[in-house]
């Protein structure tokens, strides 16, 4: 297969989110078979689901790979293993979530794996980091831009999702060499 762009959501609600989101990155980084091309803000999020959890951290990687959906799917789980996120762990707290949003133009089924995901139009905690580095592409299932997906979900009401200010993937130094985690620059209802 020759190589096409990708794009990952990332998230986590457990531990010190941002660190565990940043070592995300720097593990797709390593990892032989993908290369980072984009990365998007920091979200924070509202649980989306049955029950109560603690509010979420997510963002968006844009990867160029040669992998097929099921394979990128499955690399992408090992990160997760390697993070500590226990399996089996859909819709309860964990400290790393990584999916795959869009496989370049591949709409269908590879495997078990189905992609575009079949819920990231109704995620405002998806579309939101994703327009940040994609806003033209194309929902390949529908031709919408992620653009349009994400105005459409700003419209509707739904869980909050804010941007958060000076807070980036690449961990950022202070002068006394802590982190900075930034402020909330945004809120959005969906």
């Amino acid at each position: 297969m020759s190589a096409v762009v990708v794009h990952v959501g990332l998230g986590g609600n457990q531990g010190d989110r941002l660190a565990h989101l940043q070592q995300a990155v720097r593990s797709l980084a390593a990892h032989p078979d993908f290369t980072v091309t984009a990365l998007s803000g920091v979200w924070e999020t509202q649980y989306v689901g049955p029950g109560t959890q603690d509010p979420y951290l997510n963002a968006c990687a844009a990867l160029r790979t040669g992998l097929g959906p099921a394979r990128v799917v499955a690399a992408l789980k090992e990160l997760e293993e390697a993070a500590g996120r226990e399996a089996d762990g859909h819709l309860r707290p964990r400290l790393l979530d990584l999916d795959l949003l869009l496989h370049g133009a591949f709409a269908g089924r590879d495997g078990p794996v189905t992609v575009p995901h079949p819920r990231a139009r109704e995620r405002a905690f998806v579309l939101e980091p994703l327009a940040q580095i994609a806003p033209e592409a194309r929902f390949p299932d529908s031709g919408e831009t992620v653009a349009a997906a994400c105005a459409n979900i700003r419209r509707k009401p739904g869980p909050w999702v804010r941007l958060l200010a000076g807070c980036s993937l690449a961990p950022q130094r202070r002068d006394d060499g802590k982190e900075e985690q930034g402020a909330a620059l945004a809120v959005h209802r969906r």
